[in-house]
């Protein structure tokens, strides 16, 4: 297993705009999708990952407990499906609803989107505001990218989400987040023959 930490992308990026299948739904989802939210939590995920497993009922209790606040929330998983069969759509769709996911979960075939997002493990987490100069919603800011707490499957460490839920409850209230931000670390995505990102490795 190769551990393999967020690349920590620059605060005040641009959300990129994807256009991905929910595998559960069938619909298309975009950032558009989001466009009446406040904020939007993306995140990088997938079915076989011991890191994912460690906390995917706490990713299931965020999209239970931020349902009525102004926050889009999108998984989307990007490995190889072709050598990791449990990460194949239908495969995640069970997972979804398994866990109970009551936000869309996506696949991300030609894995350009996690390039776009330079995700790079699984847990890997971003949160965008909006922009205040630009609100539209194409215009989403990078306040956060990160880990979801301090716990990992061989710490002992309780999962709480408390690094992604402070940052999630600083943005929607309209306060800033911190900048001291601890990367998130898991398997690294798994990339198609020949498709490794130059920041993989």
């Amino acid at each position: 297993m190769v551990l393999t930490p967020s690349t920590m992308l620059a605060l005040g990026t641009s959300a990129p705009d994807f256009r991905l299948p929910d595998v559960v739904s069938g619909q298309e989802i975009s950032l558009a999708t989001f466009a009446d939210q406040a904020a939007l939590l993306v995140m990088f995920i997938c079915r076989h990952c011991p890191f994912v497993k460690h906390v995917q009922n706490e990713l299931a209790q965020l999209g239970h407990d931020y349902q009525t606040q102004p926050l889009g929330i999108v998984a989307i998983s990007a490995n190889d499906a072709e050598k990791y069969p449990d990460d194949a759509p239908e495969s995640l769709k069970a997972m979804a609803i398994d866990l109970g996911f009551t936000f869309p979960l996506c696949y991300d075939e030609t894995q350009e989107v996690a390039k776009a997002y330079t995700a790079a493990c699984t847990p890997d987490f971003f949160v965008f505001g909006r922009d205040g100069q630009r609100p539209a919603y194409g215009h989403r800011t990078l306040v956060y990218r990160g880990q979801l707490d301090d716990s990992r499957p061989s710490n002992g460490l309780p999962v709480t989400g408390q690094d992604l839920r402070a940052a999630l409850d600083a943005v929607l209230a309209g306060r800033p987040v911190p900048q001291e931000q601890n990367p998130s670390i898991g398997c690294n995505i798994k990339w198609k023959p020949g498709a490794e990102p130059p920041y993989f490795g």
